[in-house]
């Protein structure tokens, strides 16, 4: 969606086809908001695949773990009729360079992963707000798709594909991509 206009109109086809997975425990309706928002905000087909384990080489009870490995199981989990795949984790991500990231994406192997982990506000000691987090978590798995789509990163700090350095750069972008990204997407 940019600007309150979805990227398809309303009965259009969808452009792709994405398979939404969790990776670890997480409840089933953490899943059901993301399918709404991607669909809403991508008209994507946005298809529920499962749940995968977190990744043996990632065992739990660590505080951090390393997205590489999760990009490759979701990698290894993609079958031939999915476009891209996007899985979803509760636990925290880091990669290398950075102390964490709120997601991944490798367009090469068509998947990308998002962590919920830092998207709560109660991570940062603040009230439970559900409604800032699926704000949030819809963001970036839209910015994590976009990747997927061919989108590198945005100047334009209002742009879905701008990078987040901090959840206040998430909250202020939003889901909606700006006008010349969109056009690279060919909307």
């Amino acid at each position: 969606m940019f600007l309150g206009v979805p990227l398809l109109a309303p009965g259009a086809a969808a452009v792709f086809t994405v398979r939404l997975v969790s990776v670890g425990s997480l409840p089933p309706a953490m899943l059901g908001f993301l399918q709404e928002g991607v669909t809403r905000e991508l008209g994507a087909a946005v298809r529920m695949g499962g749940n995968l384990p977190l990744p043996a080489s990632c065992p739990e009870g660590r505080s951090q773990y390393p997205g590489a490995p999760f990009l490759a199981a979701l990698a290894a989990a993609r079958s031939p009729g999915d476009e891209v795949i996007l899985g979803v984790t509760g636990v925290d991500l880091t990669a290398p360079g950075l102390n964490f990231v709120f997601g991944l994406a490798d367009p090469r192997s068509r998947a990308a992963i998002i962590s919920l982990a830092r998207l709560y506000p109660e991570f940062y000691g603040q009230p439970r707000d559900p409604r800032r987090f699926k704000a949030r978590a819809v963001t970036e798995a839209v910015h994590e798709l976009g990747h997927l789509l061919g989108l590198g990163h945005c100047i334009d700090p209002a742009c879905v594909m701008s990078f987040s350095n901090s959840l206040a750069d998430t909250d202020m972008k939003g889901p909606g991509f700006c006008n010349p990204c969109r056009e690279k997407l060919g909307k």
